[in-house]
């Protein structure tokens, strides 16, 4: 009786084996493939993260802070970024926030490259949205670790990884925003625009799109507070940053460390979500 309740008489499925088998196919037969996207990936990042490093870091300050007040037309925005770097400069993180900034400047535009057409189409097609919403679903659910698994069997630890586990958590952002924000379009408009003889991508560009775009701006905003809650994720993985510094500091029981590299994780968080917010309501 009690083998009935548990199921004990039913044998185990294989799933852990199925999976390695799968796993195993692709890098006995496609390693070069993986390693060698790994390897572009990894010199693209790596040889920003220097030319940034090459410049003064006063110079590159100043730069991010004008960069704010053109995006905002604000001068305390522009001060709060000016003020926010200096002090990630005074505590001895430069580097790593720079690598971090790369890495997260990186995976946001893969995430709305990906994300945005994506959103437009299955706008467009709601057969295509009725599959899509349930894979969404499942990779908004999936534990971050769960990712770290195939990243570090194809990719291999470093950058690269890093880049490709927050790409696909932060990707459904964009996809969900972008979606809501096409199908948000009042009708009325669209009925305006094709009296006026609008062909289907005029009336994408020209009136679909620019009413969608402060809710896929927010889709944007989203991603990059995804990406930089995976940056300690990623640094699990080899990926170089801030992330990286405070595994180090749980590693070694670092304080002093966990909580300069943290703070500035989230002065970073609080500029790029300033400067890329939009003020208006979805949907407007």
């Amino acid at each position: 009786m009690e083998q009935i309740f548990n199921l004990s008489f039913i044998p185990k499925i294989p799933w852990g084996a199925w999976g390695k088998i799968f796993f195993s196919f692709f890098t006995s037969n496609f390693d070069w493939f993986f390693r060698g996207i790994a390897k572009a990936m990894g010199y693209v990042l790596d040889n920003l993260v220097v030319l940034l490093l090459s410049a003064p870091p006063l110079l590159i300050i100043i730069a991010l802070a004008a960069i704010a007040y053109l995006a905002k037309r604000s001068w305390k925005l522009a001060l709060g970024v000016f003020l926010g770097f200096a002090f990630m400069l005074n505590q001895g993180e430069w580097k790593e926030t720079m690598q971090t900034l790369v890495l997260v400047s990186f995976s946001t535009a893969a995430a709305v490259a990906i994300g945005v057409p994506l959103g437009i189409y299955a706008a467009h097609r709601p057969k295509v949205w009725q599959y899509l919403s349930p894979l969404l679903d499942l990779m908004q659910t999936m534990p971050t670790y769960v990712y770290l698994i195939p990243a570090l069997i194809l990719f291999g630890l470093g950058a690269p990884s890093g880049l490709l586990v927050t790409v696909i958590f932060a990707a459904p952002a964009a996809i969900r925003m972008t979606h809501l924000g096409i199908t948000s379009v009042p009708k009325s408009m669209l009925e305006a625009g094709e009296a006026f003889g609008a062909s289907r991508s005029q009336l994408l560009w020209k009136v679909e799109f620019p009413a969608a775009l402060p809710t896929v701006m927010a889709g944007v905003t989203e991603c990059i507070m995804l990406s930089l809650s995976m940056v300690v994720i990623a640094g699990l993985i080899g990926a170089n940053g801030l992330g990286s510094q405070v595994v180090r500091g749980l590693n070694q029981f670092n304080v002093s460390l966990g909580v300069e590299a943290g703070t500035c994780i989230v002065l970073l968080a609080l500029m790029l979500h300033r400067a890329t917010h939009v003020e208006h309501g979805v949907g407007h």
